[in-house]
This record gives structure tokens, sequence and C-alpha cells, in this order.
């Protein structure tokens, strides 16, 4: 439950900021001998190049941009989308060490008013321009400031996203268990049952055999067209000096021979 949870939280925020690629700069009403203060907002969960990438797009919209960039805290996050990976903390940090960022803001609302756009002094507001209603009671979060012209649209990118991360860990679920086992850590850190690390342990166990009985098979293998080898040698051999060898014969043990 904890990773379907998961999965619905990542799969949309990886459909807006995490798919956006970096664009040329595009055309907008703004004096760009101005430093641009730029907002985006986001979950930002297992943060990765993609996210980078959207805020790369987002630092390059004008000459001269100030980016800040809104994240919103687990209280927020879980009542309007659902569970993440990563806590408020971690997830701020990351974005603190991309460098395209200017400045972080924590506990960054789900809507954006004019008092909060007032209060950071935002000249735009960047995201991709789908209607983006999850977790609102609102066609689109980012109607207000579509209407008074500040939005900047920005595009997205099809690729890695947290949802693509964590369905690499589900789908080999069990191999980094087993992994972990064998670095030391516990069933109960993991969350995994008795009867499942059991399971997982013997399932390690006959991978190990298989491997060894590959292993095994592929010597003999080799060994015996070593064999075979030698073999064709020697008889090759045998064949080259066949008659040398019937000559001394009979000169030894013939009807006229020594013996």
């Amino acid at each position: 439950e904890v990773v379907s949870e998961i999965m619905a939280t990542t799969s949309s925020s990886s459909s807006s900021m995490t798919n956006v690629k970096p664009s040329k700069k595009r055309k907008l009403d703004f004096d760009e001998d101005r430093v641009a203060r730029v907002y985006a907002d986001g979950i930002f969960d297992l943060f990765h190049f993609g996210h980078a990438r959207a805020l790369q797009q987002c630092k390059e919209l004008f000459p001269k941009v100030y980016l800040i960039v809104g994240v919103c805290d687990d209280v927020l996050t879980r009542e309007r989308k659902g569970k993440t990976v990563m806590d408020e903390t971690e997830r701020a940090e990351s974005i603190r060490h991309c460098k395209w960022v200017d400045q972080v803001i924590e506990h960054a609302p789900w809507v954006i008013d004019q008092k909060f756009l007032d209060d950071h002094r935002i000249d735009f507001v960047a995201h991709d321009s789908d209607p983006y209603n999850i977790g609102s009671d609102e066609d689109d979060v980012y109607a207000f400031v579509k209407s008074i012209g500040k939005f900047a649209p920005t595009q997205r990118t099809e690729g890695i996203s947290t949802s693509d991360l964590i369905n690499r860990v589900v789908k080999d679920y069990d191999s980094f268990v087993r992994r972990n086992l064998e670095r030391g850590y516990t069933r109960h850190e993991m969350g995994v049952g008795f009867l499942k690390e059991k399971q997982i342990k013997v399932s390690g166990k006959m991978d190990e055999m298989k491997t060894s009985v590959d292993g095994f098979a592929k010597d003999v293998r080799m060994r015996g067209d070593e064999v075979i080898d030698s073999s064709k040698e020697l008889l090759t051999k045998w064949v080259d000096n066949s008659q040398k060898l019937i000559d001394e014969f009979l000169q030894l043990f013939g009807k006229h021979g020594t013996l």
C-alpha cells in the first residue's frame, strides 16, 4: 500500500516539473536588463537530473534570472497527493545543491496567490502549460498567475522520473532486499516480514548454487574441449608418422627382423 501511495504521488509530479527540458529563452513581456525573479514549485522527491533540467530551463528563461524554488512540506504533500520517499528536509536540501537554484522556500503553498507573489517579489511562475488540478478543487492551480500574465510556460520532456526510479526498485525488490541484508540491514529496518526474509535468503542461495553449477559446467566444457583438441593433435601426429612407425616395427619383428 505504501509503494502504491508513493507511486501515485510521484507519477503526477513527474508529469509536470519533472519532465521539463531546457529550451531557448522565451519571449516574455519583461525588461531583460533587469534580473527576473522566477519561481518554480514542486515536491522534488528523489531529486534527479530530470528535475535539474527543469530548473535549468527556468534559470534560462531570461539573460538574468534569480531562481526561487518552492518545496511543499510533508503534511501538505500527503494531504494533497500522498506519501513521498524523502521527507521535506531531504527534498529541500537536494534542491539547495542544484546549481541552477538561488533560493529555496520551504513549506511552499499548493496554490499561489497575490500575497505570495508580493512577499517574494516574484516576476514569473514557471511550469508546463497543461492545467494542473491535483490536490485542488480548482481546474488549474496556476490559473491565477496565468490570468495576470505572470506565468512562464515550460516544456515537458519524456525520460527520467521519480516514478521510473521507484519502478526499478519495485521490479527488483527481492534483489535489493537481499543486497541490504548482506550489508547488515535487518528485516525490521526494511519492514520485511520473517517469512519474506527467509524466502529471499533461500532464493539468494539458489541463485548462488545456479551460478556455481553454471561455472562448473562451463569449466567441464572447456576442459572437454582441451582433451578433444589434445586427442586430435595426437591422432594427427600418429597418422603423419604411421608409415615410419610401421617400418620400424617390421624391422624389429618382421620375417627378416632383427628380433
